[in-house]
């Protein structure tokens, strides 16, 4: 088998579609939860501590430069804090999200596997089934 004809077989199966279509909308999400983050959640926060803007705290390890040979500009060498409290929080909601998606599919495996067992006749309990040997026992046989 060629590797061109195993990469159509891989590509063509469901689950790697599934991926796919997975990824495509978590790229998606991400961009939602980036976008509630940094425009709904995190102002209000900065407002109430003092209208702080968490994307601006930052430490400063070096400020920016002008080359004195060149002309060039050396950017500045800085530590975002604050973009990386964004991204965390980011990282919580997106978490959470992923365990209630997850939470709600397993409760739905959940009740397809007990849903054929309530079709299933329940087992007779072992008086019954006493019951049923001694009849049987007692029947004529010819």
């Amino acid at each position: 088998m060629g590797i061109l004809s195993e990469f159509k077989e891989f590509a063509v199966r469901g689950n790697v579609i599934d991926l796919a279509v997975g990824v495509v909308i978590g790229a998606s999400f991400g961009k939602i939860v980036t976008s509630l983050v940094d425009n709904i959640i995190m102002p209000p926060i900065g407002w109430l501590i003092g209208g702080i803007d968490f994307a601006d705290i930052a430490i400063t390890l070096r400020a920016a430069t002008v080359d004195a040979v060149t002309g060039d500009e050396i950017p500045a060498v800085v530590i975002g804090i604050g973009s990386f409290i964004n991204t965390i929080i980011q990282f919580v909601i997106v978490a959470f999200a992923i365990f209630l998606a997850v939470k709600f599919i397993n409760r739905l495996k959940r009740k397809q596997a007990e849903a054929p067992e309530a079709d299933k006749p329940a087992e007779p309990s072992e008086e019954v089934k006493l019951l049923r040997e001694i009849r049987d026992s007692l029947r004529p046989h010819p």
